[in-house]
């Protein structure tokens, strides 16, 4: 029997207009500490992303969430928080925030297979 790991998930939102509350869901987060394990996987829709803001910045959304993904990875330099362990990361990025880019609040679970987990909430919650 494979040994099972506890997970921390989130949900990365686009929320176009914040002051208007609407989002669509872009991706997953999945953090295991006890394995210093933080991915993501994301996928912005363009044609979703208009239907709430035509005027939204496809571009400048995108590039968000590339650096998002570099400190994910642990890997923008420019970024102070990319040398902390994943567990830290995730929790900065899970953090509360008003900006157009914001995720759920951590949810938990266990896993014997993580990147199958992550792929699973990804085809579950974003696509």
């Amino acid at each position: 029997m494979q040994e099972k790991h506890l997970y921390e998930y989130a949900i990365l939102r686009v929320v176009p207009k914040v002051e208007r509350e609407e989002f669509i869901n872009v991706g997953v987060l999945l953090c295991c500490k006890k394995e210093n394990f933080l991915c993501c996987k994301v996928q912005l829709d363009k044609s979703k992303l208009h239907a709430l803001d035509p005027e939204a910045d496809f571009s400048i959304l995108s590039d968000y969430i590339k650096s998002l993904e570099l400190i994910c990875e642990g890997k923008n330099e420019l970024s102070p928080i990319s040398l902390q362990d994943s567990a830290s990361r995730f929790r900065w990025l899970t953090a509360p925030r008003s900006s157009m880019l914001q995720t759920s609040r951590p949810h938990g679970g266990l896993s014997a297979d993580l990147e199958s987990t992550l792929e699973d909430l990804f085809n579950t919650y974003v696509k």
